[in-house]
Formats: C-alpha cells, structure tokens, sequence
C-alpha cells in the first residue's frame, strides 16, 4: 500500500510543478485563480492511486482506500510545498510579494503564510476528494452478501 500511495503522491507532485512551471513560461503563475486546476490534478491522482489499490488489493476495505488517497494527497501537497518554499526563497523572492497584494494583503504576513495556505490547500482537497471517491469505489451494501448487514 505504501507502494502506491508513495508513487502516486511523487507523481502528482511533479505534475503540479510541471503545471506551475509552464504556468510561470507564460507569466500566468502569479495569478491565484489557475491554482483551481491543481484540484483536477489532485483529484485525477487520487483516483488513479485508489482505483489501482482497488485492483491489487485482494479485499478492499473502506479505511484503506481512503488512507491511500489521504496519504498520496498529503504527500504531494508536502512535496510541492517544498517546491515552492525552494522557489519563493530562492528563485523568485517577488512572488509572494505579488501573490499577496493581490489578496489585498499587505506583505507583513510574509510567505511562511503562502506556504501555509498551499499546503492546507492541497491536504484539505485531499482529504475532501478521498471521501468522495470512496463513495464510489467502496463495495455496495446492495447485493445478496451485503444484504447480511442490515437489521431485519
């Protein structure tokens, strides 16, 4: 499990750093609102890593999947928050500065408070996406073996 989960959350991290840098080629990277695309590619990793769980995994129980998706989520949102504390430290220092007047914030909140919200970011998505997901590859109750768990 830890297989999976490990190389589904480096794989979306290089996607969101590939995202952010072809972004940044069109000078588009300071503009909050195309960060909403890093949830298709959350969403898309989360449930290429839960489906291929599902597939090898001999029985497949609800809290595995869901920490499956949870932790390939929380790994790429650390992995790409690194990413990015790398680059708004050592690349581009004007960029958090950029970010946040754009949220009609002065700079005295610093990046600390950038990378802080990237990471809450992407593991609440994960966290939010892991759940939904579940709902549709968890095994249905509404089959002769799953009628043995309801009261009569």
């Amino acid at each position: 499990m830890s297989k999976i989960y490990t190389r589904y959350g480096i794989l979306m991290a290089i996607a969101l750093v590939a995202y952010f840098l072809l972004l940044k080629l069109f000078g588009l990277h300071q503009y909050p609102v195309f960060s909403a695309a890093n949830g298709i590619i959350f969403g898309a990793g989360l449930m290429m890593a839960m489906r291929r769980y599902k597939r090898d995994a001999g029985s497949f129980k609800y809290e595995k999947g869901f920490q499956v998706g949870f932790m390939s989520g929380a790994l790429a949102s650390v992995i790409f928050t690194i990413f990015m504390a790398i680059y708004m430290y050592q690349i581009d220092t004007e960029f958090a500065v950029r970010i946040l007047e754009s949220w009609g914030q002065g700079y005295e909140l610093g990046t600390f408070m950038l990378l802080f919200t990237i990471f809450v970011m992407g593991v609440s998505t994960s966290l939010v996406l892991s759940l939904a997901y579940m709902q549709l590859l968890k095994d249905s109750w509404n089959t002769p073996e799953g009628k043995r768990n309801t009261l009569k």
